[in-house]
């Protein structure tokens, strides 16, 4: 099931879900972009959006406007549907109106090769090479990784610091897998002060000893936090 956490209240960019893209609004066009890989369901706190996703034929649930995090809010949306244990939960951002089908059953993938192998795993997500230039941008989120493809930290700073400049920075993709259970045990950890610091709930896993499986992909698709990026995005897409 994916789950498309959508809060009206933006600092950077007010409304910025219901903003137009290609003639829908961006939580919308979100969900067309991943409805042929299972059901969608929006998780929000607003009636608005609610209205608007069920104009579209989406279902949406209201949660709590306390949430400092989309995946606090799919974790409550979650809880209230009939749903087993190993369910596969996947955690599609409401600002990724451009993100490509095959990356998101990529991640799919990977959550059901955790459950086969029954392995420790608190989540996956993805990552792609990117550029210096985009490296140095804080709203591009860097990754490192261990030699086991676990992710080692997360950080909006150019992460490793490369004396040499030789090395390949690794841009992470705002998509989560869990299955239901890992899904509540997460929202049950305490909250980390990297989290808080870095703005970055991933690290909520990793500051708690938790295994984050990362799987590198192909894809030209990036998060929406300004206007700005909206507008790139659009001549980009277009």
């Amino acid at each position: 099931m994916i789950l498309i956490p959508a809060r009206i209240a933006s600092n950077r960019f007010p409304n910025k879900v219901l903003a137009n893209i290609n003639g829908f609004p961006m939580v919308i066009a979100t969900a067309k972009a991943v409805s042929s890989l299972d059901d969608v369901i929006i998780a929000t706190d607003s009636q608005e959006i609610i209205n608007i996703a069920n104009d579209y034929g989406y279902k949406a649930i209201m949660t709590s406007d306390k949430h400092k995090s989309g995946t606090d809010r799919i974790n409550e949306a979650v809880s209230k549907l009939d749903l087993n244990d190993d369910e596969i939960i996947v955690n599609v951002q409401a600002d990724e109106p451009f993100i490509e089908p095959k990356v998101v059953e990529a991640l799919i993938n990977r959550v059901k090769q955790g459950i086969e192998k029954n392995e420790d795993l608190m989540m996956a997500s993805c990552y792609k090479t990117i550029q210096n230039s985009e490296a140095i941008d804080p709203n591009c989120v860097k990754v490192i990784i261990d030699a086991n493809g676990y992710a080692i930290y997360f950080s909006r700073s150019k992460i490793p610091y490369d004396r040499e400049e030789f090395y390949g920075y690794f841009g992470h993709l705002g998509l989560y897998g869990f299955t239901k259970k890992s899904l509540k045990d997460f929202c049950s950890l305490p909250t980390a002060p990297l989290e808080n610091i870095e703005k970055l709930e991933q690290l909520r896993a990793i500051y708690h000893s938790k295994k984050v499986a990362m799987i590198k992909v192909e894809s030209k698709s990036f998060g929406i936090d300004t206007k700005d990026d909206l507008q790139r995005a659009l001549e980009f897409f277009k």
